[in-house]
């Protein structure tokens, strides 16, 4: 399929700057069905109520080439109630799958829920996403919220995304000057500590043809906790119902009645399926996690919520304060879903008819025809990066997989980060790897020309884009256990965060207690002796995890640090040093922590 035509919207964000009249992308010039002509002498007058289209999806994470292994799939639940895997994503298939969407449907909004850029593949985080700002102007993307990742390299960098120019210390990667996004970043919540102001625009409202509807994009509060503390710097993150409810006041008195909340922060659907009914026993019963207490407190004059960061899909209906159902969709990550949702639009109150909202998750299957403008700027910026990306760094002998309560590429990463402590220190005792910060396994098939069994430089990157140093600090047996204790309890108590172990540290995580006693504390062991309670060790983490990140305060309190390399450099000098095509590396046994449920 061909390119759409290009919407032309360069236009510099006031804080209550709106376009007017946007069209999207493959809209039709005829009439609405819903048009008539109520005899031949009156004003042929639209019909009460407008069906408007709402395509969504969320932590797009740069994933503009098909993403790989189970970061490319998504499970679909068949009828008879068996599951199977569907190979979903990459930009040239979404561009298409968008562009056939809105085919005939004139009123078609898209919008996004944030982490659009940030722990890219290297083809965008190579150039700090700009690829990425580029596929979603072409994908006509409308607004979105800002993500946590979107704050990466800090507030200056994300205002470089929204309005343009090179890069402070890169500069420009191509001839032409960076343009910056088409669409608005939305940051309700974000808040500059010195003007008391959000940093970008709190909310932005689509018109076309009297039909208005208003956006309101905001972050999870807890982003500091997730985030470098260079990156938010000088910023406050506030609390996400409280500011969604004051700026849906603030749309009202503008005469605005139709709301869409578009939310970086997420749930945990019962089911891994995408087209799981979530709400096969009751409203809101399939689904948990953070986002349903923001829903049950967001006020009720707003008709829908975009969600994501948690990377899962759900569409579901949650009750709002008022007991009324109300949506509340994610179509997990990477670009392998979006969401399809009917806003049934009525023109004498100019709000949403709530009982008449459907949605559905849509698959981004790879059998539709590639979008040439997205193959030839996947194209472009992969010219520039293949001298870098297309170097062999290891050699796996089979699927290094990342999924799991315990992981081996968390594994390996740990036992590098071992490594390279051990370089720095020889006293280096152990690492701890945190696992979100493992992006992605490594596949023993071929992505390219590079053979079987080849990890490359792009490879790795793909599974650590962050950047993070290794950093050496020193801890007591006793902060070490606590350590452990803080994967399940306080700020991980509802969602554990179970930290990945170099060789050689071995517990067991009893799943069936609650708290911090479900870390069996007289398990623990390092090399096989117990750990010692008041001796030191020392340890390596990445710069985040040592910055008391991801809810790990005790991490925040070790002493002597000592910054070493890239986290990226780590996993590489380990692979080089410890594989080669003749004796390729095994993936760790994941054995090290004894899970009981």
């Amino acid at each position: 399929m061909s390119a759409a035509p290009r919407r032309t919207r360069r236009r510099t964000y006031g804080l209550l700057a709106t376009a007017a009249g946007l069209a999207t992308a493959a809209a039709l010039t005829t009439a609405l069905p819903a048009d008539a002509h109520e005899s031949h002498h009156r004003h042929h007058r639209p019909a009460r109520y407008q069906d408007v289209q709402l395509l969504s999806f969320n932590d797009l994470h740069g994933n503009l080439e098909p993403p790989s292994g189970s970061s490319g799939r998504v499970t679909e639940l068949e009828p008879d109630g068996t599951t199977k895997t569907i190979d979903a994503g990459g930009a040239e298939y979404l561009a298409t799958h968008l562009r056939q969407a809105r085919e005939g449907h004139p009123y078609s909004i898209t919008a996004a829920g944030g982490d659009m850029v940030g722990a890219s593949p290297l083809l965008s985080g190579l150039f700090h996403d700009e690829p990425t700002i580029e596929a979603l102007d072409k994908l006509d993307l409308d607004v979105t919220s800002v993500g946590n990742h979107e704050f990466d390299e800090g507030a200056r960098e994300l205002a470089r995304l929204q309005n343009g120019g090179c890069h402070p210390t890169d500069g420009c990667y191509t001839d032409k000057k960076f343009k910056g996004a088409d669409f608005p970043y939305l940051a309700a919540n974000v808040l500059d500590d010195r003007t008391k102001k959000p940093i970008l625009k709190p909310y932005w409202v689509w018109k076309k043809n009297g039909v208005r509807i208003g956006f309101i994009g905001v972050t999870l509060e807890g982003t500091p906790g997730i985030v470098s503390a260079d990156g938010v710097k000088g910023l406050s993150f506030k609390d996400e119902a409280e500011t969604i409810n004051k700026y849906a006041k603030v749309l009202q008195r503008q005469g605005v009645e139709s709301i869409v909340a578009l939310i970086h922060e997420g749930g945990f659907p019962a089911s891994g399926s995408y087209n799981y009914d979530c709400d096969s026993a009751g409203a809101g019963s399939g689904l948990s996690g953070p986002v349903v207490d923001i829903a049950r407190n967001v006020t009720p004059a707003v008709d829908a919520l975009v969600t994501g960061h948690t990377h899962t899909a759900y569409v579901c209906t949650v009750p709002d304060p008022s007991g009324r159902p109300r949506m509340v969709t994610s179509a997990a990550s990477f670009g392998r879903l979006y969401t399809d949702t009917t806003l049934t639009y009525d023109r004498r109150t100019g709000d949403i008819v709530r009982t008449a909202v459907k949605s559905a998750n849509r698959v981004v299957t790879r059998d539709v025809p590639k979008a040439r403008d997205m193959t030839e700027l996947i194209g472009k910026w992969n010219a520039l990066a293949a001298p870098i990306g297309n170097r062999a760094i290891g050699y796996i002998s089979a699927d290094v997989d990342s999924t799991g309560t315990e992981s081996p590429m968390g594994d390996l990463i740990a036992d590098a980060q071992l490594a390279h402590g051990r370089e720095l220190d020889p006293r280096t005792s152990l690492a701890l790897m945190n696992p979100g910060g493992v992006r992605a396994g490594l596949t023993y098939a071929a992505k390219g020309g590079e053979g079987d069994g080849v990890v490359t430089y792009a490879e790795g990157f793909t599974v650590q884009p962050f950047a993070n140093t290794v950093n050496l600090q020193d801890l007591t047996g006793a902060q070490l256990i606590q350590v452990l204790q803080e994967q399940v309890s306080g700020a991980n108590a509802a969602a554990p965060k179970i930290l990945q172990p170099s060789a050689g540290l071995t517990y067991t995580l009893d799943l069936t207690k609650s708290g911090a006693d479900r870390v069996v504390t007289g398990s623990v062991r390092l090399d096989g002796a117990p750990l010692d309670p008041a001796a030191t060790y020392r340890v390596a983490t990445n710069s985040f995890l040592a910055g008391g990140g991801d809810g790990f305060p005790t991490l925040g309190q070790g002493t002597n640090d000592l910054v070493g390399s890239d986290d990226l450099t780590a996993l590489e000098k380990y692979l080089t040093a410890n594989s080669s095509p003749t004796n390729p590396i095994a993936p760790p046994k994941a054995d090290r922590i004894t899970v009981v449920r």
